[in-house]
C-alpha cells in the first residue's frame, strides 16, 4: 500500500503533565493513516480525563501490567498496523514525522526499523537542542558501543518485530536498545536526516535515574550480544554514571563556604572520567567521525550479506605509501591487497553463512599519528572510509553502511 497503516503506542502511567502535549503531537501529524493506542497501567492523576477528551480519535486502555515493556507489547500485539513505533507519555512526535518515517520505509528496502534525528528537551518542553548520538546505522557500534538511536524517533516495521520477537519484558532500561540489535543484526536499520521526536529530559525520568541498577542491565544487555562481560559500551556508560553521580553528590546544597572547593572536585571528576570515556568511544571500532580509519577497523553486517565491497582513500602521505589491507574473518586472514596513494575498492567473499550477521576486522600495515591540530588525541591513521556495500543474497537489496570519505 501506497500509505500503509501507521500504529503509534504510549505507554503511560501517572504522567498528567506531560500527556496532553504527547497526545496533540501525535493527532497533529499530517499522515492520513495513524492508529493510536494509549496502554494506560492504572493511572490516578489527571491522565485519564486529559485523554478522555480526545476519546473519539484514540484508543484508550487502563488495566494493570508489569511494566513499560510489557504495556509496550500489549499495544504491539492489539496494533493493526503494518509500521509501528512507541512514543513515550512526556515525549513528542515532530510535526511530519510518520509522513518522514513512511518515505524512508518505502526506500528502505527490507530494513526492520527506520530512525531519524531528534531533539531533547526541558521539562517544559521549550528549550531544544539536537540529541548529538545520532549517526547513520552502523551495527559494529550499534551491538558493542553506544545506542546512538534516539527512541521516540524510531519506527518498526511490525512483520519484522513478529520475527526477531518483541520486546524483553524483564528489561525495564535497555530494552529499546536490546531490539534495535536483533533487529540491526537480521534486517539491518534505515537512518533518515529528518527530525522526528523529542526526548523529555528531567531528573525523574528513567533513563536519568535508573543508576546502578541501569549500567547492570546494559551490561547483560552487551554480554547477551557480543559475548562479553564487559563490553565497550559497558565501560562508557560506568564511567558515564561515575561521573553523573560523582558530581551530584559534589554540587548538593550545602554550606557557602564549602560550594567553590565542590565546584573544583567537580570539575576535576568531570576531566577525570571523560577522557576515558572519550578515548573507549573514539578507539574502540577504529574508526573515527572524520572518516579516518586506525590499524584496525571493526565491522560488522547484517545477515543476507554476500560479496562485500570497501570503497576508501589511501591519501598520499610518506608514512602510508606501500600500504596494505587485509581482511580477518573468525581469527584468520581471509584476504589481502597492496594499495597505492588514492581511492579504492577491494571485495571479499565471506564464507559465513548468509543467515547470520557478519563481523571482520580489516587490518592495516601502515599508519600515521594524528597531527596535533586534529584535536582528537594520538590517534593512528591508517586510511579513510567510504562505504562497506553488501551485495544481495537472496533476501537483501544492496545496503551502504558506512561514512562518506571527506576532502
Amino acid at each position: 500500500m501506497s500509505q500503509p497503516l501507521v500504529t503509534i503506542v504510549t505507554p503511560s502511567l501517572n504522567q498528567g503533565e506531560f500527556i496532553r502535549a504527547t497526545i496533540e503531537s501525535v493527532l497533529a501529524q499530517d499522515y492520513p493513516r495513524i492508529e493510536y493506542l494509549i496502554m494506560d497501567g492504572g493511572s490516578t492523576d489527571q491522565t485519564a480525563s486529559v485523554a478522555a477528551e480526545y476519546s473519539t480519535r484514540l484508543t484508550w486502555i487502563s488495566e494493570t501490567d508489569r511494566g513499560q515493556s510489557h504495556a509496550i507489547n500489549k499495544g504491539f500485539l492489539r496494533a493493526r498496523g503494518d509500521i509501528v513505533a512507541w512514543l513515550n507519555s512526556d515525549d513528542l512526535l515532530l510535526p511530519g514525522a510518520v509522513a518522514a518515517a513512511v518515505a524512508q520505509f518505502q526506500q528502505a528496502g527490507p530494513a526492520g526499523a527506520v530512525y531519524g534525528e531528534g531533539y531533547l528537551m526541558d521539562r517544559s518542553g521549550l528549550s531544544r537542542r539536537r540529541f548529538p548520538a545520532t549517526e547513520r546505522f552502523n551495527l559494529w557500534k550499534l551491538t558493542y558501543l553506544s545506542d546512538y538511536i534516539l527512541q521516540p524517533a524510531a519506527f518498526f516495521r511490525r512483520p519484522a518485530l513478529e520475527e526477531v520477537g518483541w520486546l524483553d519484558e524483564s528489561l525495564h532500561y535497555a530494552m529499546d536498545w536490546d531490539l534495535l540489535i536483533r533487529l540491526g543484526k537480521k534486517f539491518g536499520l534505515a537512518y533518515t536526516p529528518e527530525y522526528l521526536a523529542a526526548l523529555r529530559e528531567y531528573p525523574e525520568a528513567k533513563s536519568f535515574s535508573g543508576g546502578r541498577a541501569r549500567l547492570a542491565e546494559i551490561r547483560r544487555v552487551l554480554e547477551r550480544h557480543t559475548g562479553l562481560h564487559r563490553a565497550p559500551g559497558y565501560w562508557t556508560h560506568a564511567l558515564d554514571q561515575l561521573q553523573r553521580s560523582t558530581m551530584t553528590a559534589l554540587t548538593r546544597p550545602g554550606p557557602r563556604w564549602l560550594r567553590p572547593p565542590a565546584q573544583f572536585l567537580s570539575l576535576l571528576v568531570y576531566a577525570a572520567t571523560a577522557a576515558p570515556i572519550a578515548w573507549v568511544a573514539l578507539r574502540s571500532q577504529g574508526c573515527f567521525p572524520d572518516g579516518w580509519v586506525g590499524r584496525r577497523l571493526r565491522w560488522m553486517l547484517p545477515e543476507g550479506h554476500g560479496r562485500v565491497a570497501i570503497r576508501g582513500l589511501v591519501p598520499d602521505h610518506p608514512s602510508l605509501r606501500g600500504q596494505t589491507l587485509a581482511v580477518w574473518l573468525e581469527g584468520r586472514e581471509l584476504a589481502r591487497w597492496p594499495l597505492g596513494p588514492g581511492r579504492f575498492e577491494i571485495a571479499f567473499e565471506p564464507p559465513t553463512p548468509a543467515g547470520s550477521a557478519l563481523q571482520f576486522e580489516v587490518r592495516a600495515t601502515r599508519w600515521r599519528r594524528a597531527p596535533p591540530h586534529a584535536g582528537l588525541g594520538l590517534r593512528r591513521l591508517a586510511w579513510k572510509i567510504e562505504s562497506i556495500r553488501s551485495e544481495p543474497s537472496v533476501r537483501n537489496h544492496p545496503s551502504s553502511f558506512g561514512f562518506p570519505v571527506l576532502p
